[in-house]
């Protein structure tokens, strides 16, 4: 995935011949310049950009109150929970061997030194998890900026890591618990290494012979092949997005037989093999995980049965509505940076996932930090419009008035997503684990299509609990509980549960809570209930969860 610099592209570039990593002769002389240009938050070096990530990330996890995917919950913390604590949920993925161990293995961890420490209350519980995320999301922001730095320079890194940390969907996606998640991280982190080792491997990468003997040498391809094997393992799928980047290089290469044979196999077969004695062990029989997840999601489009996408979608709407009104500063940034290469991997990420029935907007996530390198790169481009005299007439520049409406039009949209949108199955589980630690609760009901809330990995009490199953039928047309409970809520519910006697709490949504009143009027009351969302998203309103008591114990 070679490159260059073009001295005739529009938008900040350095002197011509100068590699993408020279830190003399170039930088230096632009020093002056750069620092009139830059905007008072930009601190410039590696190890400040580190510590203003850490603290805006922990801040984005603390802020993040809202429940988004069922994956956050259901595939990570609820797994590291039963292996921690012996008690938790495994959904029927689990049961197919689809998902690997690595991830909630991360968590586990944490469990474990919160259960050492006696930390294990229902508020560590809860944000802990997302405060370890945090951390993970803050090396993203770093090596994004460290990456665009190689690509562009100094300027554009800052611009870059500017959008990727106003962007509204990436703080309100980064910091949750999602697989998804460590593999955009993981993703970017592997890209810096690979473009770096391509320029070492160029000579492009020039430093002094007393800077050798002082530095670290560059990171070798070799660490980049390891992490984006460790991303494959993590999530399969990811393997698209390092076909595209490993193929472009291969048919450039001299060595392609010392490349396949010395560094893609043995890595690939070691993280495999590792990753593979792993899940055996903790799965407790033979399993190869990457070849279940794979047959499941692709060949068998057994994804499709959560619902379909039209073809376009993620063209069309799901990344417009990510990337947001960053669209016309990454469309602009493509045209003038003229880094084709990097635009091409976006393309084929989307069109790739475009083929599958089963769309999210998380599956796309680990390419957004690359649209926002293109952002930066506008925005650059503008500042440094400004600083060779150009006069704009009117109180505020076009940056001014760029960075104003990306930050009005972001900011909010991220705080009510975080904070409000989708907030009550959350709120529910806090009120719930402190009731069950009170001793106020004896068993669950969850009356809400299926994976609607978090579990135990959030009640951290032991005891009985139920929701409405969702596992795909292999008989076509099956209907599982949740769909059958929404299709007639109180034929299945007296069918299924009877008098709901064996409860002694009943959680629902209010647009199924009509429904079943009836049933809950002689021995239940009503005992809390929390705003949900203020529009629907997939399904009938639902405004707020609602709460019920057997009044035997109250």
């Amino acid at each position: 995935m070679s490159h260059r610099r073009r001295s005739n592209a529009a938008g900040p570039q350095p002197p011509e011949g100068v590699g993408v990593g020279d830190s003399t002769a170039a930088e230096a002389s632009s020093t002056d310049k750069e620092r009139r240009d830059l905007l008072p938050w930009v601190l410039g070096s590696d190890p400040r950009v580190l510590a203003l990530a850490l603290a805006f990330r922990a801040a984005n996890a603390l802020l993040v109150r809202t429940y988004f995917n069922p994956d956050e919950y259901w595939q990570c913390l609820e797994v590291a929970h039963r292996i921690v604590f012996g008690y938790g949920h495994l959904t029927w993925e689990w049961k197919r061997g689809l998902r690997s161990y690595l991830h909630p293995l991360i968590f586990a961890a944490l469990y474990k030194i919160l259960a050492l420490l006696h930390l294990d209350t229902p508020w560590f519980m809860s944000m802990a998890p997302r405060l370890l995320q945090s951390v993970f999301a803050s090396f993203g922001d770093l090596y994004l900026y460290k990456l665009s730095k190689l690509i562009f320079n100094n300027h554009v890194a800052q611009w870059a890591l500017f959008s990727q940390l106003v962007n509204w969907f990436m703080f309100f996606c980064i910091t949750r618990t999602l697989s998804n998640s460590m593999e955009t991280i993981l993703t970017v982190t592997g890209l810096y290494y690979w473009f770096v080792a391509i320029e070492s491997s160029k000579g492009t990468l020039i430093v002094s012979k007393q800077q050798a003997a002082s530095k670290q040498s560059p990171p070798s391809r070799k660490m980049a092949l390891l992490i984006a094997a460790l991303a494959c393992a993590i999530r399969p799928t990811s393997a698209i997005t390092w076909l595209y980047v490993g193929l472009l290089d291969f048919i450039q290469m001299k060595s392609k037989s010392r490349f396949l044979f010395l560094e893609v196999i043995p890595l690939g077969v070691f993280v495999l093999a590792v990753t593979t004695f792993l899940d055996c062990w903790m799965y407790g029989s033979r399993i190869i995980v990457p070849l279940n997840f794979l047959r499941f999601n692709l060949f068998s489009s057994g994804g499709d049965y959560y619902g379909t996408h039209v073809f376009h979608w993620y063209f069309s709407q799901g990344f417009p509505s990510m990337i947001w009104t960053f669209l016309p500063f990454l469309i602009s940034g493509i045209m003038k940076s003229r880094e084709w290469r990097l635009a091409g991997l976006i393309l084929w990420v989307l069109a790739v996932y475009s083929i599958l029935g089963h769309k999210e907007f998380r599956f796309v996530l680990p390419v957004l930090p690359l649209m926002f390198m293109f952002s930066g790169y506008n925005l650059a481009a503008m500042a440094q419009f400004k600083g060779k005299g150009h006069s704009e007439k009117g109180p505020l520049s076009r940056l001014q008035l760029s960075v104003i409406l990306l930050i009005l039009t972001n900011v909010p949209v991220a705080l009510y997503m975080s904070l409000y949108h989708q907030r009550g199955t959350e709120d529910v589980m806090f009120y719930l684990s402190r009731e069950a630690h009170d001793g106020r609760i004896k068993s669950v009901l969850f009356l809400m299509p299926c994976h609607s809330t978090p579990y135990y990995s959030t009640l951290h009490y032991n005891l009985p609990m139920r929701f409405l199953d969702c596992t795909p039928s292999e008989n076509k047309g099956t209907l599982d509980e949740s769909d059958r409970f929404l299709m007639n809520p109180p034929d299945f519910v007296g069918k299924v549960f009877g008098n709901l006697s064996s409860f002694s709490h009943i959680v629902l949504f209010e647009s199924e809570e009509r429904h079943v009143k009836l049933l809950l009027h002689n021995s239940f009351k009503e005992v809390r209930r929390f705003f949900h969302s203020h529009f629907k998203v997939d399904r009938d309103l639902q405004s707020s969860v609602v709460v019920y008591s057997q009044m035997s114990v109250l």
